[in-house]
C-alpha cells in the first residue's frame, strides 16, 4: 500500500512540473532589433523542464548547440535548416547556440536555465568572427 502511494505522488508531482513548464519562443531572423543574422530574443532565463521553440521565422537558417557551452549530461543538438526546432531544458546551466552558417556573423543565443552551474566553463569557449562580440553582452545578463 505504502509503496504505490509513493508512486502515485511521485506521478502528480511529474505531472504537475509539466504541465508548469513554460514554452518560449526563439525566432531566426536574418535582421531584428540587435543587427543581421540574429536570434530574437538573443538571451533567455527560463527553467529546467521549460521548452524553447526557435522559430524558423527567415529561411536558411537552424539551431545548434555549441560544444563546451551545454550542461553536463545534455546531448548534442542541430536542428535542420529551416525547420523549427523544439529544445527541452533537461538540465540546470547554460545552453549556447549558434546557426551553424551564420556563426561567424554572430549569430549566436546563450539560455540559462537555473543556476548557471557551467558558466566557466561555457564562458571559456572561444568564438569566431563576431559571435565573440555578440557573447559578450549575453554572459552580462546571466543571474548568478
Amino acid at each position: 500500500m505504502f509503496p504505490k502511494l509513493i508512486a502515485a505522488s511521485l506521478a502528480a508531482l511529474l505531472l504537475s512540473q509539466a504541465a508548469n513548464a513554460a514554452n518560449i519562443e526563439v525566432h531566426l531572423l536574418n535582421k531584428g532589433t540587435d543587427g543581421a543574422m540574429v536570434f530574437e530574443p538573443a538571451f533567455v532565463k527560463a527553467a529546467v523542464g521549460d521548452t524553447i521553440t526557435f522559430i524558423s521565422t527567415d529561411k536558411g537558417h537552424n539551431v545548434e548547440g555549441i560544444e563546451g557551452m551545454l550542461p553536463e549530461g545534455v546531448e548534442e543538438f542541430k536542428s535542420d535548416m529551416g525547420k523549427d526546432f523544439v529544445l527541452t531544458l533537461t538540465a540546470e546551466g547554460l545552453y549556447g547556440v549558434k546557426c551553424t552558417p551564420h556563426y561567424t556573423m554572430g549569430m549566436v543565443g546563450l539560455i540559462q536555465a537555473g543556476a548557471p552551474v557551467n558558466l566557466d566553463a561555457a564562458a571559456a569557449v572561444t568564438h569566431k568572427g563576431k559571435a565573440k562580440t555578440r557573447f559578450e553582452p549575453l554572459f552580462a545578463q546571466v543571474a548568478k
